[in-house]
């Protein structure tokens, strides 16, 4: 019988050993022993680093007292909490060239380990007290976080624009944090530079313990990585959110991201750009009413990737839908509408800020830039509408819960508020019990109410029943849709049942299109085109809409419906007023598509031509998709 003792085979040191329990503690001891000195150091910089960040974001309030003073206790200390989550992850990346120095320490001598470690920690130091510095004065003059815009006005107004005082605030803020700094590393770090000697095994096991540092610098094991969304907790002030955010992460994020990007403006003139981006945008005309009331409860559903290739009523393949074929009998079709982009967080912007996507970038990875825009929910929010979100996913991904969180829904619910045997699915819960949890809350809403309900079921990687890995891409993609139209014609048809049905209008529409199942290259039109479908009680009657129109449309033609002036959302055009404009414009890696009642352009910016022209017969196409793009050029670029 085995009693627990060690035996040996061979000398200890070669580590050979029986399994046992005392066996295991003496191997674990004999493998970490030189180790733990480095381990010490390691986790000494990697806590003052944090110190470090959450000392910055007090002095960051405290040098917009002003500000700062105006919201509550609770309201100024959940900064401090939420911006922990981006505090580890900076804290993380600082780390990085520590734990790489004391992995090599193994194999250089301790002065050169000793030397990098002081140095590197040092310039890193004075990068992010420049940055935090900088960022103290320059938030009370433009009410968001620093990015690179100070590094284009370096040499031009820049130092006549900071008074003394300014400047006298701002260097004591600087030589406290370098202070700060300084005693951190003489105190706690630089007596602590001592290495013993160690083998390979030792750096291998430092080494481990360094690569650990990304799963914070990633913010966890999920699916969505870091952003600054995760601080973002207050609906209707912008500034509590902003206290929360790193602004060292938010800068390198910066630097190292497409929000960095300017779009070229000289496209056309831009008297005449101007002229014909509000001769397409712009009808005085009338608007041909489809609802039997002007405030009807509205339920926007933003099906994942449902293509119109999938939709047999818009010239799709047959039997992949049947409920929505159905549904598209009953309601209002819009027989030619596109997507704006080619992901769910531009079409998110796209549907509900009126707002197109862009090419190189989305604006969505600027919280500042899309805290500018106007938003459906809150337009409807000041009107007395109830609004709600539901998705069964990460809204943290891509920046999307800044953006919901500002946009004026009261009530957000994502994967966290499902029960976790539920969340089984690659991206979160499934449709199934996502248009439940759907119902179960319209149930309870107060009326009128705005809510939105955003799938995820037909994602890659498809992760519904009866996908087997033998299938192919395509035919898991139908498989899905199939899926996602089931539940969304259950969802349906036990809303049809409610008191609340016959007050209410349901949007059916798409984040996006996509590629399946016929794998078109990435810029055809056909994989922007999507449906739209207004169903519900509050529609009059079943009618078709033959005019071509995009996601930005929708704000603008529901607005009008509900006599709502639309006109802050400057690039949403009414789709139901007599005269409007038929055309649709999208946007790809670095392009755009252009389609018409007759023309179909596709333009590339790289190559400065146009891949596409299909029944141009006259400029007017050209022009149109060109002065639309330097309006929106310049709006981006301004925001």
């Amino acid at each position: 019988m085995f009693d627990g003792k060690v035996t040996f085979i061979g000398h200890a040191s070669n580590g050979f050993l029986i399994w046992g329990k005392s066996s295991v503690f003496r191997f674990v001891n004999f493998y970490i022993r030189d180790m733990r000195q480095r381990l010490k150091i390691f986790v000494i910089i990697w806590f003052t680093w944090i110190v470090f960040f959450q000392v910055s974001r007090i002095l960051f309030m405290l040098c917009n007292w002003s500000i700062t003073s105006t919201f509550s206790l609770e309201e100024n200390l959940m900064p401090l909490l939420l911006g922990l989550r981006m505090d580890l992850a900076m804290a993380s990346y600082w780390t990085i060239i520590p734990g790489l120095v004391l992995t090599a320490s193994y194999f250089i001598s301790n002065n050169a380990s000793k030397w990098i470690i002081v140095v590197s920690y040092y310039l890193l130091g004075i990068a992010s007290a420049i940055i935090i510095t900088s960022d103290c004065e320059l938030y009370k003059h433009w009410g968001y976080r620093m990015d690179l815009s100070p590094l284009f006005m370096i040499g031009k107004e820049t130092a006549a624009s900071v008074s003394a005082i300014a400047a006298i605030r701002l260097l004591s803020v600087l030589i406290f944090l370098m202070t700060g700094l300084w005693m951190l590393m003489r105190k706690f770090i630089h007596p602590n530079l001592i290495f013993a000697t160690g083998t390979g095994r030792q750096a291998i096991g430092m080494f481990f313990i360094t690569a650990i540092l990304f799963i914070p610098i990633r913010g966890g094991l999920g699916v969505a990585p870091l952003n600054t969304g995760v601080v973002y907790f207050h609906k209707t002030k912008s500034y509590p959110n902003h206290a929360g955010i790193n602004v060292v992460w938010s800068f390198m994020e910066n630097v190292s991201s497409n929000n960095k990007y300017q779009y070229e403006t000289n496209l056309m003139e831009t008297d005449v750009a101007q002229k014909i981006f509000s001769d397409i945008t712009h009808s005085t005309d009338s608007t041909h009413l489809v609802l039997n009331q002007p405030k009807p409860n509205i339920i926007l559903i933003i099906v994942e990737s449902f293509t119109a290739k999938v939709i047999e009523p818009l010239g799709g393949l047959k039997g992949i839908t049947p409920n929505l074929n159905q549904l598209c009998k009953e309601g209002v079709l819009f027989e030619n509408f596109y997507a704006s982009g080619d992901r769910t967080h531009k079409g998110l912007v796209s549907i509900l800020s009126g707002y197109p996507a862009q090419p190189k970038t989305s604006i969505i990875k600027s919280p500042r830039k899309t805290e500018s825009l106007p938003f459906l929910p809150a337009t409807l929010k000041t009107i007395g509408y109830h609004t709600s979100f539901v998705y069964g996913g990460d809204v943290g991904f891509a920046n999307m819960e800044s953006y919901l969180t500002f946009s004026g829904y009261s009530h957000i619910s994502q994967d966290k508020d499902f029960d976790t045997k539920l969340n089984t699915a690659k991206w979160g819960v499934r449709d199934e019990h996502l248009f439940k949890r759907a119902l179960t809350e319209i149930d309870s809403a107060q009326t009128p109410f705005f809510k939105t309900i955003l799938t995820l079921s037909s994602h890659e990687p498809f992760d519904v029943p009866n996908v087997s890995s033998t299938m192919s891409d395509s035919e898991k993609f139908l498989m899905s849709c199939s899926y996602t139209d089931q539940w969304l014609g259950n969802f349906i048809k036990d809303a049809k049942q409610k008191d609340w049905w016959q007050n209410t209008l349901v949007v059916i529409t798409a984040d996006h299109g996509h590629r399946a199942p016929a794998n078109e290259p990435y810029y055809e039109s056909s994989r922007f085109k999507i449906p739209m479908l207004w169903i519900g009680g509050a529609i009059k009657n079943s009618q078709r809409i033959n005019i071509a129109g995009s996601q930005t449309d929708i704000v603008a033609t529901l607005l009008s419906q509900m006599k709502i002036n639309a006109n802050e959302f400057v690039f949403s055009k009414d789709l139901l007023r007599l005269g409007a404009a038929s055309y649709a414009i999208y946007y790809f890696t670095n392009g755009f598509g252009y389609i018409d009642e007759t023309t179909e352009l596709v333009y590339d910016f790289d190559a400065r031509n146009y891949l596409t022209k299909k029944n141009l017969t006259s400029t007017e196409p050209m022009q149109r998709s060109m002065a639309y793009s330097q309006i929106l050029f310049t709006d981006y670029n301004k925001r």
